[in-house]
């Protein structure tokens, strides 16, 4: 019996030994990145192999994550046969998918695929489509990998995925130039495209513009499936139609705009949807509109829509603000009422919306279309259109005059200026509380980034030092609790591996706190000298980052009592008097302030005004450097404010466009206390020489807490705005203006560099950029800090060399005078007008800028001479450039009116009383 035990333990003992060495074998081809050895090393294994094996490779994998991008060429073949091997080695379905999609393994690993199907060959086809159906669910994977997802669709006969992710890559697989013969081909076809019309974001190969006869085209393609019978033709109507009625991006309606299109609606199709083509004419972006506008108007030509319909979707139509939508519209109205006019009692009223259309040639369209049919309506009615006349512009009040008799009271009230109230400094609250209410900010923070206002994410930060400091086991285990399932709150050894990248705001400082970053991972980021950027934004984020690595280091011991830099007010500036009291607090506390939190707090006092120079006093008598060092900041030159020249357009010898930032040369002044007493990543602050912006791809999560980095500081932070706001007036960037609100209720002298930031702001690309740029416009005019001469000036310089377009320059201007400030505009387009009207090359949309200002003068009461002005008004033209300048000229030659003389009375007997 001895033998024949020994035997048996003999030969389990060589085959462990055997299967030992696959395992082994499997690994060491993994750790070599031998991707294409691991199927047939898998073979070899049994499932209590691949389980032992798979213990090994989520070690390996954990162990790979962190050793960053100094090992990039290694990490990458690792992460691929990682991929495969485990995908072997798992038997559920659910830990087989997330094995395969994960991020640290997907993103690198593409090549893979042909391995992963030839390790999961011999697999059940339902636990195949178990694995199939998880990965279409996570977007990267079924995009990004969709070749794999899709064979192992076919090979298990699951239902097709219609995850955006795989809808995704499937359109992304189809943009060959056989697309009509792939999609054909394609049994799938039938499903995904109604997916597609279905999705909030049209796939990108779908909105190429390319033409209809391309092979790419893809809504030519489905016409034709849809006429072979492939795809069910109502349904995509169908689908096109609700769809658009969704709304969203132009973008994202392109594709279906141009299948709708392509498809022809029948008419008992366009009939049965009269309310879905109203709905699109009033809401929809302006090509949906306009296609919607053009069915509508066959409708009503075949005498298919009722007057009662017809009047609806006029009155929609005409309140939107593109031009030539509404001029279509007054001419359909006018086609109708020429047709039957009987229906002139229903349709004058419409047509009587567009008196307060900002066009005046609008309105003057209107005006005659209710003049030509007035007969037609009773008095009730007369004298509804005759109140609606009181909407038109002052250039057609003689003309409603004639038609309609006195419209009302003269006004003969001055002209008051409307302009909002100018902002006051708001008192960031005190940090919270107790720590539950601590807890509940940093949670929103947190999830923020950002997003998360300036003083709300100081605030936070503050609270976090402050109770770390006095409560520091209460907090820990409130933060244990309610950051349990966070990204950084992983095991000990995965922590070092989540902040290698950056601070992710307050977070890094509350991983320290508990644990959950590395000492050294810490003391690295704090010495290490920054890493020059390309662009000020670079550095900026620098600092922010600074502050929270100093913070991460110090945090809930006795060196980090307090914030130093916490902001006083929403600005982020802070009071001398109470950062001298922190001061105090610190001396007490005998404890040196924080080089970075002390280097911020600096920047960010107010040096205005009187309690300036007794802080300086106070200050010095503490007796401790940091009490020498405030009281000097305070008494020296009140501002960084960099040199600012602006360089003329040249052409690029290269042939290729000149950018707009590459005319931005910037020269910081040379301070001697920054460059040697603060912390290396303020030193750029200090004089560091600059040369002209490089190209800017910056955008940092941290951008709004930019300018609280020197708060006290306007021209500074309009220089730092420039290369932003500069991207936005040449090419698509939207948002770039989110920093105007802060130029504008940031304190220190409005000199060049903010009428610069201010005048490229108006001319931004997209129209909610410019909508913040008119609000600073305005908020600097309330503040009496709007210089309108240089303002115009500048504009003027930009306009000419095409810089900055004018329709975008209206649109701004129009904007402005709309809120009532109609002499605050005129005042910015007076030194604007003339450069335009005398430039060699014209101006095209000039026109636009000189309806906006003929509007301004006849509400202001303006007067003067435009040099150019007579020579454009004199021309034997109709054109809207030569009419509005016979407006303008005509309004500022206007005899004073009654309120006028009366303003001027009123102004006259001031200055008497004065004197």
């Amino acid at each position: 019996m001895s033998v024949a035990f020994d035997q048996t333990a003999l030969k389990a003992r060589l085959t462990a030994a055997r299967e030992g060495r696959a395992v082994n074998r499997l690994l060491t081809a993994v750790r070599a990145g031998r991707v294409e050895a691991v199927p047939g090393l898998l073979k070899e294994l049994d499932p209590g192999d691949r389980r032992t094996a798979l213990v090994e490779l989520k070690a390996l994998r954990t162990e790979v994550r962190g050793w960053g991008w100094s090992r990039w060429n290694e990490q990458v073949p690792v992460q691929k046969a990682l991929r495969v091997a485990g995908a072997g080695c798992h038997t559920g379905a659910a830990a087989a998918a997330a094995w395969i999609g994960g991020r640290d393994l997907n993103d690198w690993a593409r090549g893979t695929s042909q391995f992963v199907l030839d390790v999961l060959a011999d697999r059940d086809p339902a636990w195949v489509g178990d694995v199939a159906r998880r990965l279409a669910e996570r977007p990267a994977v079924a995009e990004g990998d969709f070749r794999l997802v899709r064979e192992l669709v076919a090979r298990s006969g699951c239902p097709v995925p219609t995850t955006d992710g795989y809808v995704l890559g499937w359109t992304g697989s189809l943009s060959g130039r056989r697309l009509l013969e792939e999609l054909r081909a394609d049994p799938h076809t039938p499903v995904l495209v109604p997916r597609v019309l279905d999705m909030a974001e049209t796939p990108d190969r779908l909105t190429w513009s390319v033409g209809p006869d391309a092979p790419t085209h893809w809504p030519t393609a489905l016409v034709k499936l849809a006429e072979e019978g492939v795809l069910d033709r109502t349904s995509l109507v169908d689908g096109c139609v609700a769809r658009l009625l969704r709304g969203g991006r132009p973008r994202d309606l392109r594709f279906p705009l141009a299948l709708l299109r392509l498809l022809d609606p029948t008419p008992g199709e366009r009939r049965g949807r009269t309310a879905d083509w109203t709905g699109m004419a009033a809401d929809a972006p302006s090509p949906v509109a306009a296609y919607a506008q053009e069915v509508l108007a066959g409708l009503a030509a075949e005498g298919e829509l009722s007057t009662a319909e017809l009047a609806e979707m006029s009155g929609q139509v005409l309140f939107r603000t593109e031009k030539k939508l509404v001029r279509t519209q007054l001419t359909l109205l006018s086609k109708e009422l020429r047709r039957d006019p009987g229906a002139a009692t229903a349709l004058l009223p419409v047509v009587a919306e567009a008196f307060g259309h900002e066009d005046t040639g609008i309105q003057e369209r209107a005006l005659k279309v209710v003049g030509r049919y007035l007969t037609r309506v009773d008095e009730q009615v007369q004298e509804e259109l005759a109140s609606a006349a009181a909407m038109l512009s002052p250039a057609h009040r003689e003309a409603a005059e004639e038609l309609f008799g006195p419209t009302g009271p003269v006004d003969d009230h001055p002209y008051e200026e409307t302009l909002p109230s100018a902002p006051e400094l708001r008192r960031v609250a005190a940090p919270p509380a107790t720590v539950a209410e601590l807890v509940e900010d940093l949670v929103t923070v947190s999830k923020g980034r950002g997003a998360t206002p300036p003083e709300e994410f100081e605030r936070a930060l503050d609270g976090l030092v402050h109770h770390a400091y006095r409560h520091r086991e209460e907090l820990e285990a409130a933060l244990a609790v309610a950051f349990a399932d966070a990204w950084w709150a992983g095991e000990e050894e995965q922590a070092p591996d989540q902040f290698v990248y950056g601070t992710y705001g307050v977070n890094v400082v509350m991983a320290s706190l508990m644990g959950r970053v590395r000492p050294s991972r810490i003391h690295d980021a704090r010495v290490s000298e920054p890493a020059p950027s390309s662009c000020v934004h670079g550095a900026l984020d620098a600092v922010v980052d600074a502050r929270l690595w100093e913070a991460a280091a110090l945090v809930g011991t006795d060196r980090l009592p307090l914030l130093l830099a916490a902001p006083t007010w929403h600005t982020g500036a802070i009071e001398p008097s109470v950062l001298v009291e922190r001061l105090r607090a610190y001396r007490d506390a005998g404890v040196d302030p924080a080089p970075v939190d002390l280097a911020q707090a600096l920047l960010r006092v107010r040096k205005a005004g009187p309690s300036a120079a007794a802080a300086a006093v106070d200050a010095s008598a503490l007796g401790t450097r940091a009490g020498e060092r405030l009281a000097d900041w305070l008494r020296a030159d009140a501002a960084l404010a960099p040199g600012l020249r602006f360089l003329a357009r040249e052409r690029d010898p290269k042939g290729g466009p000149e950018r707009l930032a590459d005319r931005i040369v910037l020269k910081i002044r040379e301070r001697r206390a920054v460059r040697e007493e603060f912390p290396p990543v303020f030193r750029w602050l200090g004089g560091a020489d600059t040369k002209a912006p490089e190209p800017c791809y910056h955008w940092g999560e941290e951008r709004r807490n930019w300018p609280g980095v020197v708060p006290d500081d306007r021209e500074t932070l309009a220089c730092w705005l420039l290369p932003v706001l500069a991207g936005a007036v040449e090419w698509d960037e939207r948002g770039a203006s989110w920093g105007m609100t802060a130029l504008a209720e940031a304190e220190g002298p409005v000199g060049e560099a903010t009428h610069l930031a201010l005048a490229f702001a108006l001319g931004c690309r997209h129209p909610e950029d410019r909508l913040n740029a008119v609000d600073t416009l305005l908020v600097l005019a309330a503040r009496r800090e709007l210089d309108a001469g240089r303002l115009g000036g500048t504009l003027a310089g930009l306009v000419v060399d095409g810089t900055v377009k004018p329709n975008r320059l209206a649109d701004a201007a129009r904007t402005a005078a709309a809120t009532g400030a109609y002499g605050t505009t005129w005042s910015v387009l007076a030194p604007l007008l003339p450069a335009l009207l005398t430039a060699e090359k014209p101006t095209r949309g000039l026109g636009e800028l000189l309806a906006v200002a003929a509007d301004c003068v006849e509400r202001c009461g303006a007067a003067g001479e435009v040099a150019g002005l007579d020579a454009t008004a004199d021309r034997r033209a109709s054109s809207q450039l030569v009419v509005q300048a016979r407006r303008l000229r005509k309004a500022l030659r206007a005899p004073a009116s009654a309120s006028s003389q009366r303003a001027d009375q009123e102004t006259t007997q001031m200055a008497e009383n004065d004197h």
